[in-house]
């Protein structure tokens, strides 16, 4: 089955579109730059969706839905909004077809165009904050903390299936509040929300900072991020909160009374997290034999592959793995059997390998005299013969150190390729030669930034949270500067 797939050290973009499409996650769609997300690659979500959503609700947030079409006129409130997005909207323009009169087909009713035209939402902020003018007028309206999950269309041109597409899927948390400090509180709080899901869901060290004025989502006030790195040595943007100040709350008018009987505009946030994250899994912990996916996401968990030569065998090996299966099932464990008889045990393996399912576990005629079963554990490839009395502890145990491993060697990963220089050849051979994230020091300013990203295609990808206050030099202009930054090549 592996073999199908490009080595990922001779071409990690080739590698990465084989497994997606082998490891039957997603497929490029008859839209050009949308994508079938497949039974399995949606799994892999729902669990992604699943975790995340016990958390949003654990920190008092909701989910409401609000509209796909959003009147043009709602974009041109907010400047910096709409010029940050101007170029990825889709616009209805007409809401009917009808027959060409030369009988080729049909064509849009030219009668049927629209008074005012819709964007396809690229983001929700401004339909949302159009709603928020309606139910907020006091204080004791305040906070409003609400999560969406839905599909937003950006018109990409260069696409990559899970990584960026036209369409995707994501989840928007929008919130209103009393006061500044409520909001950038909020801001706070959603982007630890994220780099713990990363960290302890998906088995990914991230890089929790501060987006630079340049890289700011369009219309906040500050953008926090967290930053994973991939295997290839690019850093991949995982997720982001917005804290938005009052821009949108003065674009649309929402204002509110506060307790002394003053009326000011509410404070806003913003964040999200979509499918790329689905992509970011791939990427940190896959290798040539296939997918390798954390317990605590994997759609199965552990697979039961019989090993037999006759139908007898299969009878009793069925009847046991039966047993197991349901125990593990009561345990909360996700698996499943697979006697298929059409297919051997070692396509089997390869199959599972592909699909990243943590755990195999094998039984043969001889396990069944001897009470035993083995497994094999994704991550490292070994095996090993245990009893199988008490499997469903075991298993638990087994996942914690798989998630565990998975953790470990993404940020000895990480670890290994964060470089620090003060060397503007070095900087650029190590950007060209061995990627990763490079902490160089930067004079703050946009020109420079851009100077960087124009000859180096490097961006800073964020200012470390846990970024130390030292005296240096701007890797680019020489320029004076007091803390370094985070560089690297993205998705």
């Amino acid at each position: 089955m592996a073999k199908f797939l490009t080595d990922k050290d001779e071409n990690y973009a080739q590698w990465y579109n084989d497994l997606v499409i082998k490891a039957d996650l997603a497929e490029n769609s008859a839209v050009r730059g949308c994508m079938v997300i497949k039974p399995y690659g949606y799994a892999i979500w729902e669990n992604i969706q699943a975790g995340l959503d016990k958390m949003f609700k654990a920190t008092g947030h909701v989910n409401a839905y609000f509209p796909l079409f959003i009147p043009k006129s709602f974009f041109s409130r907010e400047a910096a909004h709409v010029e940050g997005f101007a170029k990825e909207c889709a616009v209805v323009t007409h809401y009917r077809l009808k027959n060409d009169e030369n009988g080729k087909g049909v064509i849009v009713d030219p009668a049927a165009k629209l008074e005012e035209e819709l964007i396809i939402r690229p983001t929700s902020e401004t339909i949302i904050w159009n709603s928020y003018k309606n139910w907020i007028q006091s204080y004791r309206d305040l906070p409003i903390l609400i999560n969406q999950w839905a599909n937003v269309v950006r018109w990409e041109m260069r696409t990559r299936l899970f990584l960026r597409t036209a369409e995707f899927l994501w989840q928007e948390g929008h919130t209103a509040h009393a006061t500044s400090q409520e909001a950038v509180e909020e801001t706070e709080k959603m982007i630890n929300v994220y780099s713990d899901f990363a960290e302890n869901y998906m088995a990914l060290p991230v890089i929790k900072g501060y987006k630079t004025e340049n890289e700011r989502f369009a219309g906040a006030i500050d953008t926090y991020t967290i930053e994973a790195l991939m295997q290839d040595g690019k850093a991949l943007q995982a997720g982001t909160s917005h804290f938005l100040g009052q821009n949108f709350a003065k674009a649309f008018d929402v204002q509110f009374t506060d307790k002394t009987g003053k009326l000011d505009y509410v404070w806003a946030t913003s964040w999200g997290l979509s499918t790329r994250m689905v992509g970011a899994l791939i990427m940190a912990h896959s290798d040539n034999n296939g997918l390798v996916l954390p317990p605590r996401l994997a759609p199965i968990q552990a697979v039961i592959v019989p090993i037999f030569k006759t139908d007898e065998q299969l009878k009793l090996i069925s009847e046991k793995a039966r047993e197991i299966m349901a125990g593990l099932q009561n345990a909360g464990i996700s698996v499943k059997y697979d006697d298929r008889d059409n297919l051997k045990p070692g396509f089997k393996f390869a199959d599972y390998e592909l699909k990243g399912v943590p755990v195999r576990i094998a039984i043969g005629p001889r396990d069944i005299e001897n009470g035993t079963v083995e497994l094999a554990r994704r991550d490292t490839l070994q095996k090993e013969t245990v009893s199988a009395l008490g499997l469903p502890e075991r298993l638990k145990e087994l996942f914690k150190e798989i998630q565990s491993n998975l953790y470990k060697k993404a940020l000895k990963f990480r670890d290994e390729n964060t470089y620090k220089t003060d060397d503007w050849k070095e900087f650029t051979d190590l950007i060209e030669n061995q990627g990763g994230f490079i902490l160089a020091h930067w004079d703050g300013t946009s020109e420079t930034e851009e100077k960087i990203k124009e000859e180096t295609k490097a961006t800073i990808r964020c200012i470390p949270f846990d970024s130390i206050e030292e005296e240096g030099k701007c890797i680019y202009s020489g320029k004076p500067s007091k803390r370094r930054v985070l560089f690297a090549r993205s998705y």
